[in-house]
Order: structure tokens, then sequence, then C-alpha cells
């Protein structure tokens, strides 16, 4: 099957902010049987997400697929640098991460109107608050919002998982992204529930347990043994975000 993973990154938001080179994540593909990935760099300002992640797509075009990380702030927002990096550079989507940005309106409004504009999906990690994603739904129906991680990264409350692909449900512009899902009957359930349209595959690579071949595997392996059928399983792997990016 064509396998489009929907989450790499560059620069992980971890305490060491590790980075992985393009190389790397190219010949853990390659390996793992991975097709096309979407990269990007957190833990870092605007602009320097853009340089990585446009030096990774020069490096590898066709390949990794970039987007822009969003940091803005009270003091500065960052619409220029990111409506850029979309029409001038190509990037196809935004990456926001609530632990470094708040998602107050005031200051995330303007990036989700600005992706309603480009026509390109925000890519959200939320952290548990479903509270955030139900008023940017409402408030912004053209603008594709993709939950990570199902809406916590490894997440053991079935019972906050569910509320989230709830959200999913009720808004048609929400997809949920399956990266760093603990829980995987959750995927199969999302799918089910909300369709294989709007489940998207993502390993929240590279990591090195045990190594980052074997990472990619394992997650990917998560997706092959969900009671799925052969058509929801490639829409999840990889066609429902490859339509999504118009690719």
């Amino acid at each position: 099957m064509f396998v489009l993973d929907s989450h790499v990154h560059l620069k992980h938001g971890d305490a060491a902010g590790t980075e992985y080179a393009p190389e790397t994540i190219a010949a853990t593909m390659d390996e793992a049987g991975i097709d096309q990935s979407v990269v990007f760099a957190m833990s870092t300002t605007t602009r320097r997400s853009v340089e990585m992640a446009d030096a990774a797509a020069h490096a590898f075009p066709g390949r990794l697929i970039p987007y822009v990380y969003a940091l803005p702030s009270y003091e500065r927002q960052v619409l220029g640098e990111i409506d850029a990096a979309i029409s001038e550079r190509g990037f196809r989507g935004i990456k926001i991460h609530s632990g470094e940005c708040k998602l107050a309106p005031y200051i995330i409004d303007p990036v989700l109107d600005l992706a309603a504009k480009h026509d390109v999906p925000c890519l959200v990690d939320f952290r548990g608050d479903c509270g955030a994603p139900e008023r940017m739904a409402a408030a912004f129906p053209k603008t594709t919002i993709i939950i990570a991680h199902l809406g916590k990264y490894l997440c053991e409350d079935g019972d906050l998982i569910d509320r989230f692909i709830r959200i999913a449900e009720a808004h048609d512009n929400v997809v949920l992204d399956a990266s760093g899902v603990v829980l995987p009957q959750k995927i199969e359930q999302a799918v089910h529930r909300v369709g294989s349209a709007r489940v998207v595959f993502g390993t929240d690579g590279p990591h090195e347990e045990p190594d980052t071949v074997a990472f990619a595997r394992k997650e990917l392996d998560k997706i092959f043994a969900l009671n799925l059928s052969e058509e929801e399983k490639a829409d999840v792997l990889g066609n429902s975000i490859a339509r999504l990016l118009k690719m």
C-alpha cells in the first residue's frame, strides 16, 4: 500500500529539542516502507522551522512534504512568514502545538483564518484540551483541523479520546491523527465512527526506541493489525492525507 506518514519531526518538542537530519528520515522511510512524509520542526522559531523544512523538501523532492510551524504570540504575529512559506515555497500545511503556543482566539484565530485562505490543514497538538478544537472547528468551518494523537499523546484514557472523536463526528472539517496512540482500538473506532477519509496515519517519529526503523514499522504494524477493510487501511495509511494535501 501507498504510505504517507503525516507526522514527522525534523525537530522534536522533547527536553533536548532532538533534531533529525532529512537523510535520517529518508533512510528510515526506505527501510520501513514509507513512500512520503510530512516534516516540520518545532521548539524553534517559525522562521527557523521554515528554513529546516524547506531544506528537507529540497533535499528529497517529492518525498518530504513541508509544514510551517506557527509560533504566534501577543507580541509578534508571524502571519507574513507563514503566508510566504505556503504561497511562495509550496508548504502544504501548518503545525501548531499548544505546549508552546496559547490557543486563545486573539492569538491563534489569525493563523486559522490564513489556513482557510490557502486551503491548507492545521495539525494541532491540543494536549488533551477538548474545548479548544470544539471552538476552533465551529468558528472556522473552512479550516481543516487535524487533531494530533487522537487528542492527547500516549493517552490511556479511552473516555477522553472518545470526546475528541465526538468532536470529529460533529464537525466535517476535523480530521484525526493516529500518531502517538497507545490504545489502537480507538483508531479502529475512530474509523468506524467518522470514516477512513478523516483518520490519518503518522509515526510522530523519528524515535530511537529501539531504532528509527523498528519504531516506524511498529507504528505501521499497528494500522495493519486493525479490523478494517483493505480500502479503509489504504485511506488511513496514505490516501486520505494525500487527498487532503492535494497530492
